[in-house]
């Protein structure tokens, strides 16, 4: 008898680890990077979506997804994840206009600097470029942004420009094309409707902010800032990533030149977009599996993401090949860390914290 109930607790035991999910098991880990976390979930607001990437046979692909804290009515702000659908969006109307690709010259009014939409784009990915996003901003608008979103079935508000002066004027700029060396055509400003506020939880955060150098001792008011939910920018992963799994309308309705040319750019290092110096080592915008070494990544992970960071939030959303297991995923988290819970003064646990957490998270779930 002894025995036998000695088998069914064993048994038991193994039949319940069975059941943990990756996820599960992660998040359970002893390692402190995920204990100092885990210990105090409600400070740090984590939100974390995982997906498998499933292949049958013939090699077609099926997603097998986990979450954990997901609620896109909690509010957390998405940073520079944004760059992430305005970049697809950008080339996607760049393909409906027969006079421009994304090697087209062309200069943003009021702006010294001819770029290209393709250069534009590999500085957003490569370093994170607030003015490189903010020229793409000026060629869509906050309406078209949300609209096109909105088409393909991805919640968001994406409502302001990003770390400059009046960041939600309604009026683009008109964009300036050279068609020739010395031909130019430019694009028509686009009037924007009126910003609404937002009404999701925790909109309003803290207990103060800097205004000018100044403490403000009130909560920050978020409800007329970027919203982009940790589902939206998961989802836009997922149809970038695999179109064929969805319906023609809810596909990015990019040329298939462009799709290869965004998703490479979605991996490049600083150092192969001509960036130098010891500031940009390879995972300067990566958080999830090497967030926390500055060593070069090693050619058996293949990261393909976009990162935020601001006011204390720390989000990346990141599709990953692991070649030596010959698996893949997709991983969306975001962590905030602010605890003395005082915005734009720039004492965040940012590094001590949160890049450590989603780092091993990322090491966790890819099995490195």
């Amino acid at each position: 008898m002894r025995f036998l109930l000695l088998f069914v607790f064993v048994f038991s035991i193994a039949c319940s680890q069975s059941n943990i999910t990756p996820l599960e098991q992660a998040l359970a880990s002893e390692n402190q990077k995920i204990r100092t976390v885990m210990d105090s979930l409600e400070q740090y607001e984590v939100q974390i979506l995982y997906t498998e990437i499933i292949r049958d046979e013939a090699n077609r692909p099926s997603f097998k997804d986990d979450r954990f804290q997901v609620n896109d009515s909690n509010y957390f702000y998405p940073a520079s994840t944004v760059k992430f659908p305005t970049s697809i969006l950008a080339l996607e109307k760049l393909n409906e206009d027969d006079r421009f690709d994304r090697n087209a010259n062309f200069f943003v009014e009021g702006d010294t600097l001819v770029t290209t939409f393709g250069n534009e784009i590999k500085k957003i990915f490569a370093v994170s470029d607030n003015a490189s996003n903010n020229r793409l901003f000026e060629y869509l608008g906050q309406d078209e942004i949300n609209n096109r979103l909105e088409s393909k079935g991805i919640i968001a508000r994406i409502s302001h420009r990003l770390s400059i002066p009046n960041s939600d004027k309604l009026t683009t700029k008109s964009l300036v094309f050279y068609l020739n060396d010395s031909t130019t055509t430019p694009t028509m400003p686009i009037i924007n409707k009126p910003l609404e506020s937002l009404t999701i939880k925790k909109i309003s955060k803290g207990v103060g902010f800097l205004d000018d150098d100044e403490l403000i001792n009130e909560p920050m008011d978020f409800s007329f800032k970027n919203y982009l939910p940790i589902t939206s920018l998961h989802n836009t992963m997922k149809q970038l990533m695999f179109p064929e799994l969805y319906p023609k309308e809810k596909q990015f309705h990019l040329t298939e030149n462009d799709r290869e040319f965004l998703i490479n750019m979605m991996k490049i290092t600083p150092k192969e977009a001509g960036y130098i110096g010891d500031d940009y080592y390879d995972s300067y915008v990566n958080f999830l599996v090497f967030g926390d070494d500055k060593s070069p990544m090693p050619d058996t992970i293949e990261i393909y993401n976009k990162v935020g960071y601001a006011y204390g939030y720390l989000t990346d959303c990141a599709y990953i090949k692991n070649k030596e297991t010959d698996k893949e995923y997709i991983i969306t988290a975001t962590i905030h860390t602010n605890k003395n819970k005082i915005y734009n003064d720039g004492i965040y646990e940012t590094d001590s914290v949160g890049i450590p957490f989603l780092a091993e998270l990322g090491r966790q779930l890819v099995k490195i």
